[in-house]
């Protein structure tokens, strides 16, 4: 019988009353490795209304409580760390030396959130009027919901729920439906640090569940990590109903090279464009797309880069001589595969094909081999789409002034990053760059966990990023209170109150 993947509310594995599931594959042979229970509205009322039945108590736990929790949650999540990269590999399809660097990312922010006694501090102030004390408080939303992608399925989570509980909220995730087991197990590991019943629910499934929970009215604050159509649909449908929210969209991220780079370093530029374009079969919101080559740079790079690309091991993430897996699904691979085709039709130059690979014994994966393009221009569709594969575009342009022009007048700004020796080059650059988070010689710009994650312009829409100090103040509202303990009356008085 096929394992079907459960809901999680109310502190159980719950298997929905939908009725209605979805195929989880395996993306290294293509076989079906298991089913997803699908949520209707009525499972997600039932999700929401056990986080709304806990959110009275929880909110009223002390800090102590909440970072014991925690620190329980991280130990356990570290404890069990291998499986839940086998997890991912299973699921996800990437190599699981991948997979387990996902979850040390996700433990980052869970790190960081058991400091939440300090982080909720507000401010004081003694004495603002004769006999008066101003300060600040932080206070839980209420119900918060986190909708998220396939990519990262553990990592990003955890870039939501600890943070939220740790602000006294509690919350629905929503995962993707491509690989949902690890939410799952997630969930249960958070309930055996001792996370009471309702705090954390996991509601699978697909568009139906998204828009059930934007348009639930006890649902206080979203957070979506996805494409930016969707973020648009989220945003806008989420704000129209009161509600705050923060979506994380798509990204076109460009690595500039500029040409002062001696051989030993533009070795280095080659492998960390080759590390960051494919890991993961490109399907990272973080990885470089476009490589943007100055001057004659490109000359000497192509070739590096090719070398490289030829050189990469394509094969099942279980494996360990793999350095990339499969797509997550057929259908992301064929449109992987058919912006390849565009490439070539508009003209491009194809340096590195990957169509037509599948390694012996699995032929049936979702299989696209690393891809290379040179002579890229901007108005070809695998410029401006993001292709969310391995496929890395050069662009060749002649100045400085010309590659910062090329990446501000791209609608997207994750991320970027730009290869030099030159200082003054690189600080003008993070400065002039229209984009949110930005790379010198480092080609994957990821903050860590007390900094936050987001971009600007398409890439984000929303007042705040996610994690670190934006993290908890999105999943808080702030209070100023003032404060008067007179020693006797002072009348009436009609004016305008002042401070002195």
């Amino acid at each position: 019988m096929t394992e079907i993947v459960p809901h999680w509310i109310d502190g159980a594995r719950h298997p929905g009353g939908s009725g209605r599931h979805g195929d989880v594959f395996q993306p290294a042979t293509g076989a079906v490795a298991r089913r997803v229970a699908l949520a209707d509205t009525a499972d997600v009322n039932a999700a929401v209304a056990s986080a709304v039945k806990a959110a009275p108590d929880w909110a009223e736990s002390s800090l102590s409580t909440r970072a014991r929790v925690l620190f329980a949650f991280r130990e356990l999540v570290e404890r069990h760390a291998g499986e839940l990269a086998e997890l991912i590999t299973a699921e996800h399809g990437k190599v699981l030396s991948d997979a387990a660097g996902e979850v040390r990312r996700g433990l980052e922010v869970v790190e960081f959130a058991c400091g939440i006694p300090h982080l909720l501090k507000g401010e004081h102030s003694e004495q603002v009027s004769r006999g008066v004390d101003a300060y600040s408080v932080r206070q839980p939303l209420g119900v918060a919901v986190g909708i998220t992608p396939f990519n990262f399925p553990v990592m990003v989570p955890m870039w939501m729920f600890p943070v939220a509980i740790a602000c006294g909220n509690t919350f629905v995730l929503k995962p993707s439906d491509r690989d949902p087991s690890p939410s799952v197990r997630l969930a249960e590991l958070f309930a055996e640090a001792g996370l009471p019943p309702g705090v954390l629910n996991v509601v699978q499934g697909d568009a139906d569940a998204v828009n059930a929970l934007l348009d639930h009215p006890d649902v206080a604050g979203v957070s979506f990590v996805g494409s930016t159509p969707i973020a648009r649909h989220v945003y806008s449908s989420g704000t129209a109903a009161g509600k705050r929210v923060q979506a994380l969209g798509g990204a076109k991220n460009h690595m500039v090279v500029l040409p002062d780079l001696g051989p030993a370093d533009l070795d280095d530029a080659a492998d960390a464009a080759v590390s960051a374009g494919y890991g993961s079969a490109g399907e990272r919101c973080m990885a470089i797309s476009v490589v943007v080559a100055v001057g004659d740079v490109g000359d000497a790079l192509v070739p590096v880069i090719a070398e490289r690309t030829r050189a990469l091991r394509t094969g099942p993430g279980t494996e360990p001589e793999s350095q990339m897996g499969p797509l997550v699904t057929a259908q992301a691979r064929d449109r992987v595969l058919s912006y390849v085709d565009a490439g070539v039709t508009e003209g491009a130059t194809l340096v590195v094909d990957g169509r037509g690979y599948a390694p012996a014994g699995h032929e049936s994966g979702f299989w696209a081999g690393p891809t290379l393009f040179d002579h890229v221009t901007p108005d070809m569709s695998i410029y401006t789409d993001e292709i969310f594969g391995p496929v890395l575009c050069v662009v060749r342009v002649p100045t400085f002034e010309a590659a910062v022009e090329l990446v501000n007048a791209n609608p997207y700004g994750n991320g970027t990053a730009i290869f030099t020796g030159d200082g003054l080059a690189a600080r003008e650059y993070q400065r002039r760059v229209s984009v949110g988070m930005v790379g010198v010689n480092v080609p994957i710009p990821v903050p860590m966990a007390y900094y936050s994650f987001g971009g600007w312009k398409d890439s984000l829409f929303g007042d705040t990023h996610v994690h670190g100090a934006h993290g908890v103040h999105f999943y808080t509202r702030a209070k100023a209170i003032t404060a008067r303990w007179p020693r006797h009356r002072a009348g009436v008085d009609l004016g305008f109150p002042t401070h002195g």
